[in-house]
């Protein structure tokens, strides 16, 4: 559970503040934690903080998301899932698993929007038939 500032900030401080959860500590321990799971240019920033501009985890916490905002994932809406479409060669199901991975990205994505999106997606002409022919 390291963070170098490539993944979504927001993820590694919802892990750590679970795994915190866990533990029961309080807000000094999670401010004394929190950097030890920092890695490579992002504990350099930290240690380059001011001291005393950090006295609650709200402050670590608020910092961190506006210093690596640019890295927050942003969220996918279901017409991304037109774009996701079966490559010239590409099995079916190597599709499908690559379709459902895309899906698990979108909040509030409908069974016939996905359906629609799947369908739509495919090059096996056979097998996109028989998808239609069957209800949502």
């Amino acid at each position: 559970m390291r963070y170098d500032g490539t993944q979504d900030p927001q993820e590694h401080l919802t892990a750590f503040e679970a795994r915190m959860n866990l533990e029961g500590v309080g807000d000094e321990v999670r401010c004394r934690a929190f950097p030890v799971t920092l890695a490579g240019p992002v504990i350099r920033w930290f240690n380059a903080l001011l001291q005393d501009s950090i006295t609650t985890f709200a402050d670590i916490s608020r910092t961190f998301l506006a210093q690596f905002t640019t890295r927050i994932a942003k969220a996918k809406h279901p017409i991304n899932l037109l774009g996701v479409t079966q490559r010239t060669g590409e099995l079916t199901r190597k599709y499908l698993d690559r379709f459902n991975d895309e899906c698990l990205e979108i909040d509030g994505l409908t069974d016939s929007v996905a359906s629609l999106c799947l369908t739509n997606g495919l090059l096996n002409e056979d097998f996109r038939k028989y998808l239609t022919t069957k209800p949502v």
